[in-house]
């Protein structure tokens, strides 16, 4: 396995030397994110100009090896808890397991097996002492939540006091189809959202950024902020966070970071609606 210390920076989803489990230090979560990627094709349905996934392509992943998904989050367990691993890869101060994260190359939904991958988390959870102690999470663009299965998926999270962070990067047709490569509408994006925060607790994740030197327009801010008012009782909050890492899509010269005070800023108007706001510039 590889020597290399993890940096904020690097997401890289190999660096365990794994097929499906890859740790990342992430400034979100506050330590170490234990990643579980679903999509080691790099295929997603959806194609996010700011995404940091190389060679992405439309599409699902292959079936997944449940087995060895299961045979390498228990190694890696093993190699964090009692081997060199926090002691050589991890910068002190991070030093500490945060997560279990379906993330990864694409969205983890689009897997047949994510409710059984959900499933399998847990039970090695259970077996290594860390359940409770290490928070279940689902990163996803909530596109497939109409399916049963999903459901089923994200309900086992909620029950084990895990949660869902659910991507709305826009409020409007046009900027979802812009920012996302999606035509999702947001009254569907709305109407999934809801569904999601009701089978677990969820965290709206935005991603802000300069596009061509502009920041978001406020036509966008206000349609963005609109779908999100009628839910604010039912979420747990909003990460708004800005980019930390270039993206490797084609648009990636058009694109810069935010300011952390014009972040902030933004902070206020969500919290106006009575939500909880984290920031990440």
């Amino acid at each position: 396995m590889s020597r290399l210390l993890l940096k904020t920076e690097d997401h890289s989803r190999d660096s365990a030397g794994m097929r499906y489990v890859y740790p990342v230090i992430s400034r979100r979560a506050g330590g170490v994110s234990v990643g579980i990627n679903l999509n080691p094709k790099n295929a997603c349905n959806w194609r996010c100009i700011y995404c940091q996934v190389p060679d992405l392509k439309r599409g699902g992943p292959p079936p997944i090896d449940l087995a060895l998904l299961e045979l390498e989050l228990k190694d890696f367990l093993h190699w964090s808890q009692s081997g060199d691993f926090m002691a050589t890869r991890v910068p002190e101060g991070a030093r500490r397991l945060v997560d279990v994260a379906f993330s990864g190359n694409g969205e983890p939904t689009s897997a047949a097996e994510f409710s059984d991958s959900v499933a399998i988390v847990q039970r090695v959870l259970a077996t290594h002492d860390l359940a409770g102690k290490v928070i279940v999470r689902l990163i996803t663009n909530g596109s497939l939540l109409d399916r049963k299965t999903v459901q089923t998926g994200i309900a086992r999270i909620g029950q084990a006091a895990g949660e869902v962070w659910f991507k709305v990067d826009a409020g409007t047709s046009a900027g979802l189809a812009r920012i996302n490569g999606t035509r999702a509408r947001p009254e569907v994006v709305a109407r999934r959202l809801a569904c999601c925060a009701a089978l677990a607790p969820t965290w709206v994740q935005t991603c802000l950024f300069r596009l061509d030197g502009e920041a978001p327009a406020e036509t966008e801010l206000r349609a963005w902020l609109a779908l999100l008012a009628p839910l604010a009782s039912t979420l747990a909050g909003v990460h708004l966070y800005s980019l930390a890492r270039p993206s490797l899509q084609k648009e990636a010269p058009r694109l810069g970071r935010l300011e952390a005070e014009w972040l902030e800023e933004m902070a206020d108007r969500v919290r106006q609606l009575g939500l909880t706001v984290r920031v990440s510039p």
